[in-house]
């Protein structure tokens, strides 16, 4: 499985979409990234916009800036193309190469598990609420206690006694 997680690593998060570098899944691929993108022109049909996209340039700037082993994009002309899953499968399909398909299993477990995930984030977030919630009213009702209890532990205030005897106004 550390394959899977190192492929993890190289996911990212775009436009709200998880996507893999072309550079990157030319890597996976044992492809040039010049291959990959050409392939990806040949087929152009087969790529969307929801499976593959090429960043602007303030988005490729925050990914080099974010990921050093993208410092060589830096010096690129040209703006890179991502791929989200099933756009990274479609490019799998597309090289045919018998390492793409080997690899596109890895890459389709390391999306899922980013998946799985964010998924448990979201209920561990969702529990963390309640759980605050909670712990409001507990809070609450535990310094109401503890006021109650300081109160009952503090010396009774003695009330003030009259002399017995003669007293004698001035």
């Amino acid at each position: 499985m550390q394959a899977v997680d190192r492929i993890a690593t190289r996911i990212l998060i775009v436009r709200g979409h998880r996507v893999m570098l072309d550079a990157d899944l030319a890597a996976l691929y044992g492809v040039e990234t010049r291959v990959l993108n050409q392939a990806v022109q040949r087929n152009r049909r087969r790529f969307p916009a929801d499976l593959a996209f090429r960043l602007n340039s303030a988005e490729r700037t925050e990914v080099i800036t974010n990921c050093d082993h993208l410092r060589k994009l830096k010096y690129s002309s040209a703006l890179p193309l991502v791929f989200t899953e099933h756009g990274a499968l479609m490019a799998a399909s597309i090289l045919n190469s018998r390492r793409a398909i080997e690899v596109s299993l890895y890459v389709v477990r390391a999306f899922v598990r980013l998946r799985e995930a964010l998924v448990a984030h979201k209920e561990v977030a969702r529990r963390l609420e309640e759980l605050e919630r909670r712990l409001g009213t507990h809070d609450r009702a535990i310094g109401q206690i503890l006021e109650a209890i300081r109160h009952l532990t503090q010396p009774a205030e003695a009330p003030k006694r009259r002399r017995i005897g003669f007293v004698q106004d001035p």
